[in-house]
């Protein structure tokens, strides 16, 4: 079969290789790609948001099957657009891909269906946001409410602070069109969680778990970053007290929620949870694969993963059985300098060929005559399976100091526990 790949970043990069490695798969494309996609598929100069071109491609090519990696396409309706035209697409549609494309959309989902989350209020308008700074207290959380990159979440310690971040976001629209509505929350503490599930419309099927460290530094210092390392396995999973409850108070009602909403749910939803003494809250729904939670979880992947979302597509994920290694898998990125601040893109990378026992995910590269550059904030990640945690962690640094670019970052903490 034919597949499409649609992005460009880390995340599609492991989609890549892990369709790859189905015996099904006989010639994958990307849409447009990355230096490291490059190796595996025939990238194609397309935009992610050029909905008619990427669809007359994979008529022209005959494409059996498209995946839409990144959030922008889904919420445009990418696969409204496919599935239209009678062709075969893995994601959720228009409709679906609210819940990240509106945070006031997915806190209204939660509230509706019960289901544990901080409490929150929604604004237009800059004057009456800055009267109901600090209702919940500090710190205090702000979210613009549309697309944001990863990076339309503030966490104000004070007043003056909030303000700022307000002026930012509503004034300055530092995050555009994102920012025409602002939702602010209750600041919740804890242990935060990542959970990837498979969900067909009437099934959701979680996959294994997974860590993010959101940070830019070490410590947890720094501005929040779309992601700078992963581990899988997440120990907080390893209580099956936690998971039961998770089960009956948020997946459960979730797929009742879609039901009852009559939203046919098919893709991924990544739920974002806060886990204080047991107790799980949702923080926030993606509807695509983490980035670079995928990372981590794929590679413990054993199951062919195009069968799985033929599966999703078809509504049959209750027969589909997904196995996973017992290994565990840590991953950690490798930044632009300055990220996620202001960065330069066009510096040479180097050292990726002298690296072993780890695969080398491509987030923001390309190539230039054969020469592999930087083109993003996040470049790569450097990811890597081991018996334990610790040994997977210890291959990944001893490795990640072999790749080098002009300004390169990243934390020293990824999986470290004290």
């Amino acid at each position: 079969m034919k597949v499409l790949m649609i992005g460009s970043g880390g995340r599609e990069h492991v989609l890549t290789w892990k369709l790859a490695q189905s015996p099904r798969v006989e010639k994958i494309y990307a849409a447009p790609g990355n230096g490291g996609m490059a190796e595996l598929a025939e990238c194609v100069d397309l935009s992610v948001e050029d909905i008619p071109g990427c669809l007359a491609f994979a008529k022209e090519h005959q494409i059996d099957l498209t995946v839409v990696g990144p959030e922008v396409p889904l919420v445009m309706g990418m696969v409204d657009a496919f599935e239209a035209a009678g062709l075969k697409v893995f994601g959720p549609n228009k409709h679906c891909a609210q819940f990240e494309g509106s945070k006031a959309f997915t806190k209204g989902f939660l509230f509706r269906h019960n289901i544990p989350t901080a409490a929150y209020k929604e604004y237009t308008d800059f004057d009456e946001i800055i009267k109901d700074l600090g209702v919940y207290g500090y710190p205090m959380v702000i979210k613009a409410d549309g697309l944001a990159a990863g990076k339309g979440v503030l966490i104000p310690e004070n007043e003056a602070d909030a303000r700022a971040g307000m002026e930012m976001i509503m004034k300055k629209r530092e995050f555009g069109e994102a920012g025409d509505k602002v939702v602010i929350e209750e600041f919740l503490t804890g242990q935060e969680a990542s959970m990837l599930c498979f969900v067909d419309g009437k099934t959701i099927v979680p996959m294994e778990s997974a860590q993010d460290y959101k940070r830019a530094y070490d410590n947890d210092e720094g501005l929040n970053t779309g992601g700078m390392g992963t581990y899988s396995p997440n120990v907080l999973f390893a209580d099956e007290t936690l998971n039961k409850r998770i089960k009956a108070e948020i997946l459960d009602p979730i797929i009742d929620g879609f039901i009852a909403d009559g939203m046919n749910f098919k893709g991924i939803l990544f739920i974002g949870l806060m886990i204080e003494n047991g107790v799980p809250k949702v923080l926030e729904f993606n509807v695509r694969f983490g980035d670079p939670e995928a990372q981590s979880v794929l590679m413990r992947m054993e199951s062919d993963l195009v069968d799985i979302m033929e599966a999703v597509i078809e509504g049959k994920l209750a027969d589909c059985e997904i196995k996973w290694s017992n290994k565990e898998a840590v991953c950690v990125v490798i930044a632009s300098g300055g990220y996620p601040g202001p960065y330069q893109k066009g510096k040479v990378i180097t050292g990726i060929q002298d690296v072993k026992e780890c695969v080398v995910f491509h987030a923001g590269t390309k190539l230039v005559n054969g020469e592999l550059q930087t083109n993003g904030g996040r470049v790569l990640c450097v990811t890597a399976l081991g018996e334990t945690r610790e040994t997977a962690r210890k291959t990944v640094y001893a490795n990640i100091g072999k790749i080098h670019f002009e300004g390169a970052q990243y934390r020293t903490d990824i999986a470290k526990f004290n």
